[in-house]
């Protein structure tokens, strides 16, 4: 009876977490839809405005003033990247990523699902050395907006079939990760990056001698975010350090655990204002003038490609190879066809993909954004539609 009640209550943390997921994926897909009703409507001027609002403050030589949308995505989107952060530790430590059967499918799906789109942008934009910048915008899942639409499909989807997708698109933001900092960083400032490699180095002295009060990681924290700004690294990156020092355990045994304390606290405010914000910020995309072939120039088209085609074909080839060499099986309620569904859904790209949409083209001006915008956009939308429609004519009701 003691090893029951254990497990029960973690299934249960684990539909609180899915609901949780669903539910902000559909404020999401609310928030992307609104931008692009602004955008073209009489308010786009007051909606560029807004994304142009220039915020901050200056206080004899030290400042900081920035437009609303850079503090979207280079302040609030750091706060989303500590969340994902957290979510891998606690998922390599403790959860899903723990052990080698459990880790072992998910990370192979995650590494065909970033190959297959890699490799089909690329094939259509090489002859471009600036298009080709994007490369690694096809290459994300986003976990949010792919429960909410498991969530339309009700009882008919399988628990194994969630946990493996959220599984999936942890590893898929780690992959996200490491290409924003190996590909995405440029002109570097050395002092400001040993500032912020000396606060560093103080949260990890603090976890080191077993510190697990929050508020000096968080301060420490705040620190790195603004010499990482300053530094020419992504400020999003020193939230992702942040987060990984976070400790997992309390200071005594059966003490509340630091890093799921404030994961649990801060889930709420990424799922129904960070991320829709920054789905505001960047999802409107003004129509006037697009025609239909513009989604066939080569940036949206890779996309397109990469998401559409790409994730499906990547992931469920790599799962069926494993399956086949006998080192990973499918989650239980899940056959080929579920599989396959799944891989559709992985092509909902959309926050990371847009996040890396604009690292690639942000600051080379051209119509690269909107295209990537575009792209991005299109993909989303067929991925999860395509996908809930296989889903639904393909899963039996009362599966979970």
């Amino acid at each position: 009876m003691s090893r029951v009640r254990p497990v029960a209550r973690a299934i249960e943390l684990l539909r609180d977490f899915f609901r949780l997921q669903a539910a902000a994926g559909i404020v999401l897909m609310a928030a992307a839809a609104l931008a692009m009703i602004v955008a073209n409507s009489p308010w786009h001027d007051a909606y560029q405005a807004f994304r142009h609002l220039p915020i901050g403050f200056t206080i004899g030589g030290f400042g900081l003033v920035k437009g609303a949308e850079h503090w979207i995505n280079d302040g609030l989107m750091a706060v989303f990247f500590l969340l994902v952060a957290l979510e891998i530790k606690r998922e390599t430590l403790s959860g899903q990523l723990s052990s080698r059967e459990q880790m072992l499918l998910p990370v192979l799906c995650a590494i065909g699902g970033v190959a297959v789109p890699a490799i089909l942008f690329w094939g259509v934009n090489h002859g471009d050395p600036v298009a080709l910048r994007g490369w690694a915008i096809p290459t994300a899942t986003d976990i949010a907006f792919a429960l909410g639409v498991l969530a339309l499909l009700g009882s008919r989807v399988p628990l194994g079939m969630k946990l493996l997708l959220s599984t999936i698109a942890v590893v898929d933001d780690l992959v996200a990760i490491l290409i924003i900092a190996i590909f995405y960083t440029h002109d570097l400032a050395a002092h400001q990056l040993a500032w912020a490699g000396a606060g560093i180095g103080l949260m990890l002295l603090l976890n080191r001698r077993g510190v697990t009060r929050l508020w000096p990681y968080l301060l420490l924290g705040a620190l790195v975010w603004y010499f990482v700004l300053k530094s020419g690294v992504h400020a999003t990156l020193a939230g992702v350090v942040t987060g990984l020092l976070i400790p997992l355990r309390g200071k005594t045994a059966g003490a509340p655990s630091p890093l799921e304390s404030l994961e649990h606290a801060l889930h709420p405010w990424v799922a129904y204002l960070v991320l829709p914000l920054f789905a505001f910020a960047n999802a409107g995309l003004a129509l006037g003038g697009l025609q239909v072939g513009d989604v066939l120039a080569p940036v949206p088209l890779g996309i397109v490609l990469g998401l559409v085609l790409g994730k499906p074909v990547g992931i469920v080839a790599v799962a069926l190879i494993a399956r086949a060499a006998g080192i990973a099986r499918f989650p239980d309620g899940m056959d080929f066809k579920a599989m396959l569904g799944l891989g559709m859904l992985c092509g909902v790209g959309f926050t990371m993909s847009l996040f890396i949409s604009n690292l690639a083209y942000s600051t080379i001006g051209g119509h690269f954004g909107e295209a990537s915008v575009l792209g991005v956009l299109c993909a989303s939308v067929i991925s999860a539609s395509v996908g809930w429609v296989w889903l639904r004519f393909t899963l039996k009701p009362g599966q979970d």
